[in-house]
């Protein structure tokens, strides 16, 4: 009896809801959702700390853990090492093209001067040749320390490249959050190894609020992408929040999750997807849980005015008032807050 009173009374609910609105607007059954973020190790190893626990808030950037790396920075060590190497072989080079210059500078000095004693019949030929055979083979002396310092040089880029690798690895190491969000999952320990790409944190995107509703198809056609809508809170129904259309599936399914009606559930249902701005949501971060239902509302007909109980904002949250660890300053910053029509929805 009490099953069937409480059936019975939400069907009288759903049925004066959708009732009372004007022949543009239309509604469905959702709750707010948020996408998901994986913060993963990019490479294998041991997790060393890991700063944040599940519930916690984070920002854009934060570190919340970090992989051991001393095995890396005995690499990168290793590497550095190379370099140097690699550069004082150039000096050395280096100070070889010096010296074959040099020799090839006095073999041409000599092969000029011996040219001259041959037109005036003071050496023999068979010297002339000797002294061009010895210029040719510092020419050739030469073009071979130059390759080497190509070499050389290519040896110092290729361990230049191997410190660098090393390095963004170690920086890598350091996992930071994608997004503004809440941790939903703790999903490894301190000391624990990871294979590459193993999951650390399970993070939600405050930033990236919607809600999921489903149509009957002869709704769900006259629904554009940017339409008008407004988000009502199973927890606070007194308020709506403002969203847009971000979605419509082209693709019908049956029986969705959130429909409980049999009369729906006879119906081809397409989703659409509500997204409230970013912007909007900003304020509330601190509040906003996913998971909440409630309905959705959207515009079909733009000249359709919303009713006024869909026109009521949320009110802003109270300032975070100093602690004693964070006294107030003399001179208080007066926080910037958003107008009342374009606050988001909080989560209770």
């Amino acid at each position: 009896m009490v099953v069937g009173a409480g059936v019975g009374y939400w069907l009288w609910r759903e049925y004066q809801r959708r009732s009372m609105l004007p022949d543009g607007i239309v509604s469905g059954n959702g709750r707010i959702e948020s996408i998901q973020v994986d913060v993963a190790a990019k490479y294998a190893g041991r997790i060393s700390r890991i700063f944040a626990r599940e519930g916690d808030l984070v920002k854009t950037g934060q570190v919340l853990a970090k992989m051991d790396t001393e095995e890396m920075e005995a690499e990168l060590a290793k590497d550095k090492a190379k370099v140097a190497e690699a550069e004082e072989a150039e000096n050395q080079v280096k100070a070889e093209i010096v010296q074959r210059e040099s020799e090839l500078k006095y073999q041409n000095q000599l092969y000029d001067r011996n040219r001259a004693l041959l037109a005036r019949s003071v050496i023999s030929r068979e010297e002339m040749e000797q002294t061009h055979s010895k210029r040719d083979v510092a020419v050739a002396a030469l073009d071979a320390t130059k390759a080497k310092l190509q070499t050389s040089r290519r040896s110092i880029e290729a361990a230049a490249a191997e410190v660098k690798r090393i390095q963004t690895q170690i920086v890598d190491s350091t996992l930071t959050s994608p997004v503004e969000g809440r941790v939903l999952y703790k999903l490894a320990e301190e000391r624990e190894v990871l294979a590459a790409g193993g999951k650390v944190l399970t993070l939600i995107n405050l930033g990236d609020i919607y809600m999921e509703i489903f149509l009957p198809s002869r709704q769900a056609a006259r629904v554009e992408i940017g339409a008008d809508a407004r988000i009502v809170l199973d927890a606070a129904p007194q308020y709506a929040a403002r969203a847009k259309v971000s979605f419509v599936s082209p693709e019908a399914q049956f029986t969705p999750k959130q429909v409980e009606t049999q009369s729906e559930r006879d119906k081809l249902m397409f989703r659409i997807k509500l997204q409230v701005p970013q912007e909007l949501v900003l304020p509330y971060i601190e509040k906003i849980k996913t998971g909440v239902r409630g309905v959705g509302y959207i515009k079909l007909d733009e000249a359709t005015p919303w009713p006024e109980k869909l026109e009521r904002r949320f009110p802003m949250p109270e300032p975070t008032k100093p602690t004693n660890a964070e006294p107030a300053t003399t001179e208080p910053k007066t926080p910037t807050e958003p107008k009342a029509e374009e606050t988001p929805v909080p989560k209770t």
